[in-house]
């Protein structure tokens, strides 16, 4: 007999089925808690309620573990690239080798924007954020191609994938193109995904450019370990939106603006701003340290510790040795680089950190290798959209295929007045 919770309110008793995942972790099914005793749960920000049973990506924070579709994360990073990644995240297992060369054709095919799009990003203003950029243009391909936009057409369904994946690139280089008025520079179909994507951000008219091979696997392998990462906000917000039926470029769209907030994506230019202020007080990286342990402020350190992870950041042990090659391939010797390199061996060395639970985490190291490619904090969070497009894809295309599939609406408790009499407004005092 399949294990049941009992719940007791008033003089009703009801049984809740626990759900289990893979790893153990234990759900208590609520689906019909309203209709039996009329009550309904209350958990502020969800932290303890599962809004899915989902086969994309398993995170276990006690023993450092994140898997994509039952791959570990060290094994994709080390026989990986992006796109096979977003491959197997989005179809839900790897392809052989001639399904990943139709794939990367079919991704080069449709890189190039329409013209139109140009006058688009024109009409921003020349300090728009990226993100905002971003979102509007990837909302509104829907409006240049209404030929695909049933979520339940699967033709439709995968064109429209092929296009975003495709054009997310040249939509986010052209956003930041445009905010510092350099000219927009096409795709160059025989580079790779990462590598177009450095030629359009970096590259201009004026001269060559061609993208630093170590440079290239840096960014793919830190655009592979941020695919994906279960539930949390945006690609909640992914889902959610996704449930009213709005076709993939309007969901996409809604998870850019969920993912461009401080609270989610903020943590690695949060790196960056603490690292500034270092610089510009004067201080070494271990005269920070030194200061944090007098105090006790430990909030003030940006990078180290993790809501989720509760030892260890399986993502940054993977990043960690490239990190230091591509810090040495870049010949960048800068006192923002020396402050991060001071603070990473104070805090990996000092038994006072590691007891608060304090440990580089993929937003330190990932901060610190998009600065020393130079890319500037205000992109950070446009390269994470590019990464975690695959994850929402899947994600979005999970829960179309659900049979229990409905539009989401979650209740509320009430608290506001009860009953209140209106007052004409000539006798409001």
């Amino acid at each position: 007999m399949s294990e049941v919770a009992t719940l007791t309110i008033g003089d009703k008793t009801v049984e809740l089925p626990v759900v289990e995942g893979v790893n153990g972790e234990k759900g208590l099914d609520v689906t019909k808690l309203r209709g039996q005793t009329g009550a309904i749960t209350l958990d502020p920000g969800y932290w303890n309620t599962g809004s899915c049973a989902s086969g994309v990506t398993l995170i276990d924070g006690a023993d450092g573990l994140l898997s994509y579709r039952g791959f570990p994360i060290e094994q994709l990073a080390a026989q990986s690239h992006f796109l096979e990644v977003a491959y197997l995240l989005i179809n839900g297992e790897l392809p052989s080798a001639t399904e990943l060369e139709a794939f990367d054709q079919s991704i080069r095919y449709h890189t190039l924007l329409h013209e139109d799009m140009k006058e688009f990003f024109g009409a921003f203003p020349k300090d728009a954020h990226p993100m905002a950029a971003c979102s509007a243009a990837a909302g509104a391909l829907s409006t240049f191609y209404p030929d695909s936009l049933d979520p339940r057409d699967d033709e439709q369904v995968e064109i429209s994938v092929h296009r975003l994946i495709a054009k997310m690139p040249t939509i986010a280089s052209y956003a930041w193109k445009h905010s510092i008025g350099q000219p927009f520079m096409y795709p160059r179909d025989e580079l790779s995904y990462v590598g177009n994507f450095l030629h359009m951000m970096f590259a201009t008219p004026c001269e060559d450019f061609e993208p630093d091979p170590v440079i290239e696997k840096a960014i793919d392998l830190l655009m592979i370990l941020q695919a994906d990462h279960g539930q949390n906000c945006s690609t909640s917000c992914v889902r959610l939106v996704g449930s009213s039926m709005v076709n993939l470029f309007a969901a996409i769209s809604a998870g850019i603006n969920a993912l461009w907030g401080p609270q989610h994506s903020g943590d690695n230019r949060a790196v960056i701003e603490m690292l500034a202020m270092i610089r510009q007080e004067g201080i070494s990286g271990r005269a920070f340290l030194d200061r944090l342990k007098d105090s006790g402020d430990i909030d003030s350190l940006q990078g180290f510790g993790h809501r989720i992870y509760e030892n260890f950041d399986p993502r940054a042990r993977v990043l960690k040795p490239i990190y230091g090659e591509l810090i040495d391939r870049v010949g960048v010797n800068t006192k923002l680089l020396e402050i991060a390199a001071e603070i990473e061996e104070g805090v990996t060395s000092d038994p006072y950190f590691e007891e608060k639970g304090l440990f580089p985490t993929y937003e330190f190291y990932s901060a610190v290798m998009f600065n020393a490619v130079g890319f500037p904090s205000e992109t950070f969070t446009v390269i994470s959209a590019m990464a975690r497009l695959p994850g929402w894809i899947a994600h979005w295309k999970e829960l179309h295929a659900d049979p229990s599939f409905k539009i989401a609406r979650p209740r509320q408790i009430y608290t506001g007045a009860n009953k209140t009499s209106y007052t004409p407004v000539g006798k409001r005092g």
